[in-house]
């Protein structure tokens, strides 16, 4: 899989620049369409937006679905203020001192795009004494438009309306000693190697030991993502997310982390040990690691009555849900354990 690495970094960096929150995901799953179709691979869209990839298998009655979802977090308008300043609504969970004094831009619904910054609403210590310890509620927080506005009228005039979607300034990039930095690792990262891993099966005729269906999900990160289009024959459903380094946690951004647990409870215990067995057999960096606020497209296929075993695997992705990290250590690991896995019984 080395030689897929470079492929699989400019995906994922690609992936990352596309605005894609949870319901305005179609820039993006098109993007994923225009890949697909250069490497001359067939799929299918869902009628939720998500994109099905089939690989015929060495056994076609049983089938083995690998997912990684392609939405993000964001934000909505929610209000536009007497000052001309917007109040925002959240899609996804993220700690709003993670996009304080962050660039941002929103695309009204004719289109047009307006950049801005995400502040709170005493942002200034020449000013407001308060201006460090302000609680950064919603309340607290809007978006000021690099427009010459002064009024909600004004800004009315400039097409915006409630409900225009929001997307904050991923500000990629990729260091010399191998680190990804960007928001939305979460999960592009992953959604990147599903990619390298389909070219991988194309350019060298892989055939996998089931019949493979690659599930780029758009719904993930408001918890709905892979509730439907599962399909009946999917006995294995491996989500392919992240792992989450941090203190009191066994995962690091160099190796693929098996979830044993996480809020939505267990994964299954054989599939969990399988996933170990091939780490350990093919001399791929593992880490398990337990979650205690985490959700998967694994637990939302579950949670919808599918019955099957349920796997998570991802490279290690530090401050998620903030400025995230990772690094091409795990980025290689996970595709290497996706490779030996989709070979094995």
């Amino acid at each position: 899989m080395e030689q897929y690495l470079d492929y699989m970094i400019n995906q994922i960096e690609n992936l990352a620049k596309i605005p894609s929150p949870s319901g305005f995901t179609r820039k993006v799953v098109s993007y994923v369409e225009g890949v697909l179709k250069e490497l001359k691979v067939d799929y299918k869209l869902t009628r939720k937006g998500a994109l099905i990839v089939t690989i015929e298998g060495l056994n076609n009655n049983l089938e083995r679905t690998v997912s990684a979802h392609v939405d993000t977090l964001g934000a909505m308008v929610k209000d536009i203020k007497s000052n001309g300043h917007i109040k925002f609504s959240q899609i996804g969970g993220y700690m709003l001192n993670s996009v304080e004094n962050e660039n941002c831009f929103l695309e009204t619904s004719q289109g047009t795009e307006y950049t801005g910054t995400i502040l709170t609403i005493k942002p200034s210590v020449h000013i407001h004494s308060d201006a460090r310890t302000i609680e950064r509620s919603l309340d607290n927080m809007e978006i000021v438009l690099d427009e010459k506005i002064s009024t909600k009228e004004d800004v009315s005039r400039l097409g915006i309306e409630i409900g225009d979607f929001i997307f904050f300034d991923t500000r990629t990039q990729v260091t010399p000693s191998g680190f990804i930095k960007s928001r939305h690792m979460d999960d592009k990262a992953s959604a990147g190697i599903l990619l390298g891993m389909i070219k991988y099966i194309k350019e060298n005729n892989i055939i996998p030991q089931y019949k493979t269906n690659f599930f780029f999900t758009n719904y993930e990160e408001v918890g709905h993502g892979a509730s439907a289009s599962v399909t009946e024959n999917t006995f294995e459903f491996l989500s392919v997310d992240m792992g989450a380094p941090g203190e009191g946690q066994n995962s690091t951004e160099y190796a693929t982390c098996i979830c044993a647990k996480d809020s939505s409870g267990p994964y299954d215990y054989e599939f969990r040990n399988k996933l170990v067995e091939l780490c350990k057999q093919n001399n791929i960096d593992y880490k398990i690691d337990i979650y205690p606020n985490y959700g998967s497209d694994a637990s939302a296929a579950l949670r919808a009555g599918y019955d099957l075993k349920a796997g998570l695997i991802g490279p290690g992705v530090f401050a998620s849900h903030s400025y995230e990290r990772t690094h091409k250590d795990g980025i290689l690991n996970t595709a290497k354990l996706i490779q030996v896995y989709l070979q094995s019984k």
